[in-house]
């Protein structure tokens, strides 16, 4: 049977390579479906958890992943012959940029190396790794030719973009509008027929992988431009005494032309501060330096140092040093209400804190212990000692589970970079501070 009839009555065997908050929902859903998943992980812990059951990132559904794994729609291995056995594999793998900024790509070569060792014909293979415009057929492609298999008539390749929004509640993988762009057309068939039958949303095919590549890049640069000029300018409204979230809420109410941004400590997460920097990189072979987009990353960079500086001003009104200041983190994941710590500007502030010799205590409902630069830190409950022996509070992250009100009757002071306090603090007067 054709691989096009397999996908269209949902016989075909999905294959999934990396089961991390990518890839998990994505084996999920598919199995959701109606199609038989294997995934595919090189830590056995996850192919572990899989196989009983157990669920390990928030947007999947525990009592799906039980089901599907008792009915044996989804079971995971980390044993790579096994890529043999299916007609579909996605590649769900990091990417992420080394300490200059330089993608890292080791991820995807090695995982297409497993695969084109084991392929078989008339299979497809779809990169979901976010990655900089070309990556598909520059890299990926070659690869899977080395058998002497020819793209679009021995097998299938695709781009499609991830688009996952950790604690979202609204926009899953399952209702999210898809991407797709094949390196010909059968290509991009095979990967939009593939994707219709498992998602709820717009599958939109592009003419190429690089569009569909440079798509993703245009929508997360989009929000690290935004974003730095919105800290841009809290940072000079903050030196002319204006009240940036006033200027927001009142620009945002004109019905056009106007899309509201807010400041805060720094970006994080697994995208907004890391794939803009792959077309930075694959620009400068076509000689150009995307001079905005690097800009953007020096000013949401130096947000966290930002967030310590304005610490240490008001400690200084109040005759104190940071060195052995007591302070108290609200908040360590990179935003609210999910565990997630991939990039997060809290760790940053923490460092630039731990640098200046404070003493930091952490509170995070959904973070119990982390590692920082091989220290270990165990995150404390929210108690009202902790609040009143502390010179400041710091609210880094936006966790809507933490009783703010609590904190606010509580502290002395509360540095709110994130705008939470908002329809509280009046009942507070001169406790809170803004970003």
């Amino acid at each position: 049977m054709a691989l096009l009839d397999k996908i269209q009555d949902k016989t075909a065997k999905i294959g999934v390579i990396g089961l991390g908050y990518v890839g998990l929902p994505l084996a999920v859903e598919k199995a959701k479906a109606g199609y038989e998943v294997l995934g595919f992980d090189i830590q056995q812990e996850k192919v572990d958890k899989v196989n009983k059951g157990i669920n390990y990132i928030g947007d999947v559904v525990t009592t799906e992943l039980e089901d599907l794994v008792k009915n044996k729609k989804l079971s995971a291995t980390s044993d790579y012959n096994r890529i043999s056995e299916c007609d579909t594999i996605a590649l769900c793998v990091p990417t992420p940029l080394d300490k200059f900024k330089q993608p890292d790509l080791s991820f995807v070569i090695n995982s297409t190396k497993e695969v084109t060792k084991r392929m078989k014909k008339d299979t497809l293979v779809v990169l979901e790794s976010t990655t900089y415009p070309g990556t598909t057929e520059e890299v990926v492609l070659p690869i899977l030719e080395e058998r002497g298999f020819k793209v679009g008539q021995d097998f299938y390749l695709a781009f499609s973009p991830e688009r996952v929004d950790p604690g979202n509640l609204i926009y899953k993988t399952k209702n999210t509008p898809k991407v797709v762009g094949g390196v010909t057309e059968k290509c991009s068939l095979h990967a939009k027929e593939l994707y219709q039958r498992v998602l709820n949303a717009e599958v939109f095919v592009v003419s190429s992988p690089k569009e569909a590549e440079m798509s993703k890049i245009l929508e997360n640069s989009f929000r690290i431009v935004n974003i730095a000029f919105i800290n841009e300018m809290a940072i000079v409204a903050k030196k002319m005494g204006i009240n940036i979230w006033q200027v927001i809420d009142a620009a945002a109410t004109k019905p056009f032309g106007f899309m509201p941004f807010y400041p805060g400590p720094g970006v994080g997460g697994h995208c907004i501060p890391i794939d803009p920097f792959y077309l930075t990189y694959k620009a400068r072979e076509y000689d150009y330096h995307t001079r905005l987009i690097e800009l953007a990353g020096e000013i949401n960079d130096y947000m966290p140092e930002y967030v310590v500086e304005r610490m240490m001003d008001v400690l200084n009104e109040d005759k104190k040093c940071m060195n052995g200041a007591k302070i108290l983190m609200l908040g360590i994941a990179y935003k609210g209400d999910i565990d997630d710590m991939r990039e997060s500007p809290a760790l940053k502030v923490l460092e630039h804190l731990e640098n200046k010799k404070a003493d930091v205590k952490i509170h995070d409902p959904y973070v119990h212990t982390f590692t920082l630069k091989d220290k270990i830190y165990n995150t404390v409950p929210l108690t009202e000692e902790d609040l009143k022996e502390a010179d400041i509070v710091v609210i880094t992250t936006g966790h809507k589970k933490v009783d703010y009100d609590f904190v606010l009757k509580n502290a002395k002071l509360v540095f709110d970079t994130k705008n939470i306090t908002k329809g509280l603090r009046n009942n507070y007067p001169n406790k809170v501070i803004l970003l």
